[in-house]
């Protein structure tokens, strides 16, 4: 039995965490109470030095310097002020009016908004739910279906996942040792075709539906001509500012993640401000929600350094190189079994669970077999955004069912999500066919090539040249005359 568990200490680990998160327990502390765990056996058994674990308090406090993660709390604080300031309600009855006379048109107006909150917010959560308060009844009212109506919110709303600034970009960048703004860049062209995608589903669904997703009544257009455009121009203006202001910023290198994010709430502020939103009950929710999600990720990270720090203490990081490394298919194998192992562990886990357990393990090796870590990180993110809608532990679909009228039945909103869960899973599809609309965004610093460097010298007087004073030309610090 002793040398059994000496022999496959790693993959046994590995084994007894999936079965404690299946299980249910709290992942924070099932990762990494399996860490201690198995820390003490290892020693037990002679496999690891009792020394590993001084490494611990500094990789904790590693965590805790890390400016990366600063930025999490930033954007949250930014989505939620945005979210409680009304911005989103009078987005969507803005867009909706403005498409209303389109076949369809609500839920357009839905997909269009879900972006635009995507790219100011970067919180599902807030996406989710401001929109199945706001827009879900309008849309019942005028006839939509429901599994139409409540998968389109749903799937808008996890737009906030992969458009920047998404949060789960920001850990992928952390825990794979790359740019954030390089991670941005990347996600930005998938982000924007994903959303394309939605709004050709609700263009072919229309088509072969059309009572499903009717156009508004001319009685409910009551902005049109010049009232309307005044309306799009004083609710589309502040947003844009913002998400200027925002990723802009990080684009053009002006500002780090952390500080865009930090530009970001200051503007959220001013926005709930100007609309005279602003009030002290507001910021305290804001600040109380803020801190429980950066509490709950940092939580999370803390706990899966425990488990990493022991399982590579039992060569378990060579385990999973040498399982991967040895797949049959080369590198269409490995992104195969990584992806759908992704998809499978997304059923049960959430993306900052995925990101701080099986990206550090995935990573170095994908690294070795020649892959691009950006583009295997935007891979992932739209991989893990299926984590949000996939029935039965889709928070999405929890965060709509919170808020959506008792009319609507869960069945409904589950069988609504499924095809924008298999157009997400086609976008999984498209970034690995076509990795350019990954890579072409990134700007990558040029390449050196040693061989190729050339010196030149200063000519002497005699007419030759020398590299190295004394052979063949005086050296400039020489006190001797020539």
């Amino acid at each position: 039995m002793i040398e059994f568990l000496t022999t496959y200490m790693a993959p046994i680990m590995f084994a007894c965490l999936v079965l404690l998160l299946l299980i249910g327990y709290p992942v924070a502390f099932a990762v990494g109470a399996n860490g201690l765990i198995f820390g003490l056996v290892g020693i037990a058994l002679g496999l690891i030095e009792p020394s590993l674990f001084q490494a611990l308090p500094e990789r904790v406090f590693g965590i805790m310097f890390n400016e990366t993660l600063l930025a999490i709390p930033f954007f949250t604080f930014m989505g939620l002020i945005l979210e409680r300031s009304g911005m989103a309600e009078d987005l969507l009855d803005t867009i909706g009016q403005l498409f209303g006379p389109v076949r369809g048109g609500l839920a357009y107006a839905v997909i269009f908004v879900g972006g635009l909150l995507a790219a100011t917010t970067g919180v599902v959560a807030a996406s989710v739910i401001s929109m199945g308060l706001i827009s879900l009844p309008i849309m019942l009212r005028y006839g939509y279906d429901k599994r139409l109506a409540s998968g389109v919110i749903a799937a808008s709303g996890t737009l906030a996942q992969i458009i920047p600034p998404s949060l789960v970009l920001i850990v992928l960048a952390d825990q794979m040792g790359k740019s954030v703004g390089d991670m941005y860049a990347g996600a930005l062209v998938p982000g924007l075709v994903l959303t394309g995608l939605y709004a050709v589903y609700v263009f072919v669904y229309s088509i072969f539906k059309p009572d499903a997703a009717p156009a508004l009544p001319p009685e409910a257009r009551t902005l049109r001509g010049g009232a309307l455009a005044f309306r799009v121009l004083t609710t589309l203006v502040p947003p844009l500012v913002l998400i200027f202001l925002v990723l802009g910023t990080i684009f053009l290198g002006i500002a780090t993640p952390t500080e865009g994010g930090a530009m970001g709430a200051a503007g959220a502020l001013l926005l709930a401000l100007a609309r005279r939103k602003l009030s002290l009950p507001l910021l305290r929710q804001a600040m109380d929600k803020t801190a429980k999600l950066t509490c709950f990720a940092i939580f999370i990270l803390v706990g899966a350094t425990v488990f990493g720090l022991v399982f590579r203490g039992v060569d378990g990081d060579l385990w999973v190189e040498h399982l991967l490394l040895h797949l049959p298919g080369g590198q269409i194998g490995f992104l195969i079994v990584v992806n759908l192992m992704v998809f499978l562990l997304a059923f049960f886990l959430d993306f900052f669970e995925l990101a701080f357990i099986i990206v550090p393990l995935l990573a170095p090796v994908a690294d070795k077999m020649g892959i691009d870590l950006i583009w295997l990180g935007v891979l992932l993110a739209v991989n893990m955004q299926t984590s949000f809608m996939h029935p039965p532990f889709g928070f999405a679909l929890f965060y709509l069912r919170s808020v959506a009228p008792k009319e609507v039945l869960t069945s409904d909103i589950y069988r609504g999500a499924i095809p924008f869960v298999l157009i997400q899973l086609a976008m999984v599809g498209l970034v690995i066919a076509f990795p350019g609309m990954v890579t072409g965004n990134v700007h990558k610093a040029a390449k050196i090539d040693l061989d190729t460097i050339k010196i030149e010298m200063p000519h002497t007087g005699d007419g030759s040249t020398s590299a190295y004073p004394g052979d063949d030309a005086p050296s400039p610090f020489d006190s001797r005359k020539p």
